[in-house]
């Protein structure tokens, strides 16, 4: 154990090879029981753990009202930096812990999550680090992780990776309210959709998401607190990213994206983190790069307490699960819905909105709040949902959004409307006409 303790204390600035790599984070949780939890989603198609550290009062389990927030990094496993300042995040917040006020309350309302790298094999297959493109970038059976997840616009023919999978499952059971991943290749944050259709507005070159108002600000939050990412300045010298931030679809239509299935299926805001033009840079250059997106790590992590928190209970205040909470005018195309206690998280700027909860079978209670901006607080707004004709005895089928390209069938109802609409205005004509 004092060897391990020893290990978490002295993090140098270089990359941390597979062993390297899990004796630090073992480390880190030796010299931090109470603090730490180190546990796997899966393996790597090799056999290489996917290593996630947990850091808050709590970081076991989940406990009721304290959001659940997550990094990812290294998903190509050639795109390096966020791997290495992921690490470094890790030992800031366990040294600043219970010394920095504004950490402490952090880590004492937030359950974090860090996986270091979700492509440990691509990582090692990368013999010579490179600048741009490198075989390092797919996982062991040559997939690229980044197209690997179901589309909610077409059908992903992609064989579904160990990785992906276990990705998928890690989602499916934690109550994750806020994430990001981190890649290089350029310096931006973008944000959902990735993917679009004409229901989205990707005719005009912009997919837009129920909460684009959101993603923009959570992308705004990173760019702006990053030492230069906010100049908006392409590597390739092209046109600049305003402010930083892009829609996904804008930069680029990708199929098969993480941070959209998160949003779709995941009831999780992600955004894409782009951290150097230099896909692998050199070792002596991770020292900046840590410096450079230090403070809006930070920042990013106090996002996950934007908008309005709460339960939806029965009669004799029993958790309701899989009751659709959501908000007026901004519907998702996959229901949001109570986790097993009941609980649900909305991410919302500040202002007025009408919430509308949902047992099926019973009916809709309506809500309006005025949502201030708690980030500072760390707390969202708590807003709780009782239904007195709900008994214990009673609770809602479980609900799963099937993995269809879900956005096809709302093109195709637009397109049933269409010649209804076209018929209702003729009637209205030759009525008109006819009087």
């Amino acid at each position: 154990i004092l060897c391990l303790v020893s290990a978490a204390a002295a993090l140098d600035f270089k990359y941390h090879h597979t062993e390297e790599l899990e004796e630090y984070l073992r480390g880190v949780h030796a010299a931090n029981p109470s603090l730490t939890h180190l546990y796997s989603i899966g393996r790597s198609v090799e056999g290489r753990d996917l290593w996630v550290l947990v850091l808050g009062r709590f970081p076991t389990h989940h406990k009721i009202g304290i959001p659940e927030f997550k990094y990812v990094a290294n998903m190509h496993g050639d795109e390096t930096v966020g791997r290495e300042i992921l690490l470094h995040l890790i030992d800031f917040l366990v040294t600043s812990y219970g010394r920095d006020p504004v950490i402490t309350r952090l880590l004492n309302n937030t359950r974090i999550h860090i996986m270091p790298t979700m492509n440990p094999d691509g990582f090692e297959a990368t013999k010579v680090p490179d600048c741009s493109y490198t075989q390092g970038r797919y996982n062991r059976n040559g997939q690229d992780l980044n197209r690997n997840f179901p589309d909610a616009f077409e059908n992903n023919s992609a064989s579904i990776q160990p990785e992906t999978q276990a990705v998928m499952d890690w989602i499916k059971n934690e109550t994750f309210v806020l994430s990001a991943n981190l890649h290089g290749g350029a310096l931006v944050a973008s944000y959902t959709f990735d993917n679009g259709n004409p229901v989205t507005g990707s005719l005009k070159g912009y997919s837009k998401s129920p909460d684009d108002d959101v993603f923009i600000h959570l992308a705004k939050t990173y760019a702006s607190n990053h030492a230069s990412m906010y100049k908006g300045t392409r590597c390739d010298n092209r046109e600049p990213f305003p402010g930083g931030i892009t829609n996904g679809y804008s930069w680029y239509q990708l199929e098969g994206g993480m941070q959209d299935y998160n949003y779709v299926w995941g009831q999780c805001f992600e955004i894409t983190l782009e951290l150097s033009c230099c896909k692998y840079p050199p070792a002596d250059q991770l020292e900046k790069f840590w410096r450079d997106n230090k403070v809006a790590l930070i920042e990013y992590i106090k996002q996950v307490h934007l908008g309005v928190k709460g339960q939806v209970t029965d009669k004799n205040g029993n958790p309701i699960p899989n009751a659709i909470v959501e908000v007026q005018g901004r519907p998702h195309v996959c229901p949001y819905r109570t986790n097993e206690q009941g609980e649900y998280f909305l991410l919302l700027l500040p202002g007025t909105y009408v919430i509308n909860a949902t047992v099926p079978g019973f009916k809709s209670m309506l809500k309006t709040v005025e949502i201030p901006d708690n980030t500072g607080n760390f707390s969202a707004l708590k807003q709780d949902f009782s239904f007195p004709e709900v008994s214990d005895k009673i609770r809602s089928r479980v609900a799963s959004c099937p993995k269809t390209p879900l956005y096809q069938e709302l093109t195709r109802a637009s397109a049933a409307v269409k010649p209804t609409v076209h018929i209702l205005v003729l009637m209205t004509i030759m009525l008109v006409i006819f009087k």
